[in-house]
C-alpha cells in the first residue's frame, strides 16, 4: 500500500472508533437513567409501605387536625380572611379570623382501652 492509503485507512478507522465511543456513551447514559428510575421507584415504594402502616390522620375538610375541633365539631383554628380585593377579584388584604367549617367528618381515632392481663393466680 502506498503512503496515502494508510492515511485513508487511519481516517476511516478513527471514524469507526468514534461511532463505537458514541454508542458506548449512549448505552452508559441509558443505563444511568434506568438506575436512577429504579432508585426513585424503590423510594416511592418504601414511602408507600410506610404510609400504609400508619393509621389515618384525623384531618378535616378544612385541612385542620381533629384536635382543633371541639366536641360539637366546630373548628377553632385561626385563618386569613380576605378583606380587600383588586380589579381582578384577587384578595389584596387579609385579617385573622376563625375557620368557618362546621363539622369534622374524618376517621374517628380509637380510644385507648385498659385491660388487666388474664392470669391464673
Amino acid at each position: 500500500m502506498s503512503g496515502w492509503m494508510w492515511w485513508l485507512v487511519a481516517l476511516f478507522g478513527m471514524g469507526g472508533i468514534g461511532a463505537v465511543a458514541d454508542t458506548t456513551r449512549g448505552a452508559l447514559r441509558t443505563r444511568h437513567e434506568r438506575r436512577i428510575e429504579k432508585i426513585e421507584a424503590r423510594g416511592r415504594e418504601r414511602r408507600a409501605l410506610e404510609a400504609a402502616g400508619r393509621p389515618p390522620e384525623p384531618i378535616c375538610g378544612c385541612t385542620h387536625h381533629l384536635a382543633k375541633h371541639d366536641k360539637q365539631g366546630r373548628c377553632h383554628e385561626l385563618v386569613e380572611v380576605p378583606t380587600a380585593w383588586d380589579a381582578d377579584r384577587k384578595p389584596t388584604e387579609f385579617t385573622a379570623g376563625t375557620c368557618n367549617c362546621q363539622q369534622y367528618v374524618g376517621p374517628q381515632p380509637l380510644s385507648s382501652v385498659y385491660a388487666d392481663e388474664i392470669a391464673d393466680v
